[in-house]
């Protein structure tokens, strides 16, 4: 006889939406949710603008291999093009988190067996933190990154046995969050260590990496054919130089004859941010506005780079480790990498003012967006709503040193309870979330963000289980003679 394990106790035929009326907890939380991000809509339409935002755009009105940024958002607004609304963006942006603060609370209770108050905890950051109500309503990658990992993430941490059919959409949505981000890539590694210690069988290993190569080698040969270079971006080896400029010493260490136009300019203590170094006007990578990096100045920034790295190991850790535990988790949020950077993260009292500024591929900053939306795209301020909304997010927002604690409840039960490989899984994810873009290229307080529901998810599968939901069954594949014992009639 093959013994199952014990079914989740999720009323058969009970919908997401009955399940949500039947914890008010979480129907509140879903509300409030909701509103704020209507308040957010009716205060500043149509939409919030970062730099990116405009070659973001100059993809969508014409798509082509974008040599600076990861191409996966801007044909999202690409298919989204004969609306030629940027109402419609961002209000699909607010909708995607909803929908899944909804999923990921019906994952929680129905396969995992968390306790319905514990679930709708977990998924109160996503739903109410200021911040990340602000993030969606920016013209920026991270909402539709933030939605590609968190589906692949909890298709892949169901409990039972992962199939390649399973396997497959997950590596699908992790090659396309990828392709939108590239932090998003060293994310293949953390599932293929979550199937090793399932012990999953080798078809669910080819069809998840199968299913990640598929739209990153696709993406790579576009590129090939317009840069002649199999790669994600034509900027690589600029944004390691850029982090590599935080220390690289070239009084210490004399670098290469061909690189040493390279050296960043001033002491190492007394110089810019990592990644504003790269854009400053005087930078030794000649950046000019509406014009690519050549490839020899990325082939020489990414060797000086790890010329660097290798002459001062102990210096590239150093900094490393400050902006990974020195400004992830502080109470408070410093103007970095400068002030206006970082208050593009907040409402703002005021629109900035549009430029034109030449884009990556023809045009200017005004003319994309123009051509975009047909019409000016100009970020408008309407009281009382964005005073309420502003004021909101000088409220209510996870500090840096919630996240670490919620971290670090989440490592606490992965250690001490039983068998938590879906805790496991959420806080590896939201670990080398956190920790990718300070080895690779610098802190940004946008990146805290992404991360954050997977820590409050691994805190939440590891602690709170139903006391009725027994032990977490073990991921074992049926052999040949269990699976004949299934369809065989017992003998009596």
């Amino acid at each position: 006889m093959l013994l199952t394990p014990p079914k989740a106790r999720w009323p058969k035929g009970e919908s997401a939406w009955a399940a949500i009326r039947g914890n008010r907890s979480f129907a509140v939380l879903l509300l409030a949710g909701v509103l704020l991000r209507l308040i957010a809509m009716l205060g500043y339409p149509p939409a919030l603008w970062f730099n990116d935002s405009y070659d973001f755009l100059r993809i969508a009105n014409s798509p082509f291999p974008h040599p600076l940024r990861s191409e996966g958002y801007g044909l999202f607004l690409w298919m989204l093009k004969p609306f030629h609304s940027l109402y419609l963006v961002t209000g699909l942006q607010h909708a995607a988190v909803v929908g899944l603060a909804v999923f990921g609370y019906r994952t929680l209770v129905r396969d995992f067996r968390v306790r319905r108050h514990w679930a709708a905890l977990a998924l109160a950051p996503l739903l109410l933190d200021g911040y990340q109500i602000e993030l969606e309503h920016l013209l920026l990658s991270d909402t539709l990154f933030t939605a590609l990992v968190f589906g692949a993430v909890l298709l892949l941490a169901r409990p039972g046995t992962t199939g390649w059919r399973r396997a497959g959409l997950a590596g699908v949505l992790l090659g396309t969050a990828a392709v939108t981000r590239t932090v998003g890539v060293p994310l293949i590694a953390v599932a293929v260590l979550y199937l090793l210690v399932r012990r999953t069988r080798w078809p669910a290993y080819a069809a998840l990496a199968t299913a990640f190569v598929v739209p990153l080698g696709g993406y790579a040969a576009w590129f090939h054919h317009d840069h002649g270079r199999f790669a994600m971006t034509g900027a690589d080896g600029i944004y390691l130089w850029g982090r590599a400029s935080a220390f690289a010493d070239c009084d210490r260490f004399a670098p290469p004859p061909d690189l040493a136009a390279l050296c960043p300019y001033g002491a190492p203590g007394d110089r810019p941010a990592s990644s504003h170094q790269i854009w400053e006007a005087n930078s030794p990578t000649g950046w000019k506005d509406g014009h690519p990096f050549d490839p020899e100045t990325n082939d020489k920034a990414q060797r000086f780079a790890m010329w660097a790295i290798k002459n001062q190991p102990l210096d590239y850790a150093q900094v490393v480790a400050y902006d990974f535990f020195g400004r992830t988790f502080t109470w408070d949020r410093s103007p970095y990498p400068q002030p206006g950077t970082e208050n593009k993260y907040r409402f703002p009292e005021r629109p900035d003012r549009m430029r034109p500024l030449p884009v990556i591929g023809g045009g200017d900053r005004l003319s994309v967006v123009r051509e975009y939306e047909h019409g000016s795209g100009r970020t408008r301020v309407v009281s009382p709503f964005a005073d309420m909304i502003r004021g909101y997010q000088s409220v209510v927002n996870v500090r840096g040193t919630m996240l670490g604690a919620v971290l670090l409840v989440g490592a606490a039960g992965i250690l001490l309870r039983r068998a938590r490989r879906g805790a496991g899984l959420f806080w590896l994810t939201g670990t080398a979330l956190l920790a990718v873009p300070p080895l690779t290229a610098d802190f940004d307080y946008r990146y805290l963000l992404p991360a954050l529901p997977f820590a409050c998810l691994a805190a939440v599968t590891a602690w709170g289980r139903r006391p009725d939901a027994g032990p977490e069954p073990e991921p074992v594949e049926p052999g040949p003679t269990e699976r004949t014992a299934e369809v065989q009639p017992a003998v009596r």
